[in-house]
């Protein structure tokens, strides 16, 4: 049976690589979801930022070999130190198929950001910068927290493993 252990980062610095890596895919994926608050049509936004969010969560998850398949392809003491991993660091979302529902409590979670940023539009222009600003913020810090919830898991797993 495949240990799964060549789907995760080898090394300290093989995780640092892709924490940075996917740290820079978060940031691009808030800039395009920034610019989606921008648009002036009320809701578009929280459709484009669910379909952003659950891509970049799959993303992460799979650069640090923590999808939902390739954990279950780990041999059955890694697979369980992995869940384990992940419910202590609180990453609700590492080694979890994504659905829409998950995203949406997720997303429901910064449900003050989400009124604040929808209310902001219908002030003009000033109105839309600081909905883009709200959702380039809220986005980044949910995906930063799941890249450091992933980090640490991977850390965790690199750990048994020595």
């Amino acid at each position: 049976m495949d240990s799964g252990w060549e789907l995760l980062p080898s090394t300290e610095r093989d995780i640092g690589a892709v924490r940075e890596r996917c740290r820079g895919l978060v940031r691009r994926r808030a800039a395009v979801a920034a610019g989606m608050s921008a648009v002036p049509i009320p809701g578009i936004d929280i459709v484009s930022d669910m379909k952003l969010f659950g891509q970049l969560i799959d993303d992460v998850n799979r650069a640090f070999g923590l999808t939902h398949e390739q954990i279950e392809r780990m041999q059955p003491q890694y697979k369980t130190i992995a869940y384990q991993a992940a419910v202590g660091v609180g990453g609700m979302l590492v080694g979890k198929l994504v659905t829409r529902d998950l995203i949406y409590k997720l997303l429901k979670k910064t449900g003050t950001k989400l009124v604040a940023k929808q209310a902001s539009k219908v002030v003009p222009l000033a109105g839309q910068v600081a909905s883009a600003a709200i959702g380039f913020f809220a986005f980044r810090q949910i995906g930063y927290q799941h890249v450091e919830a992933c980090a640490k898991v991977a850390r965790e797993l690199l750990a048994v493993k020595k």
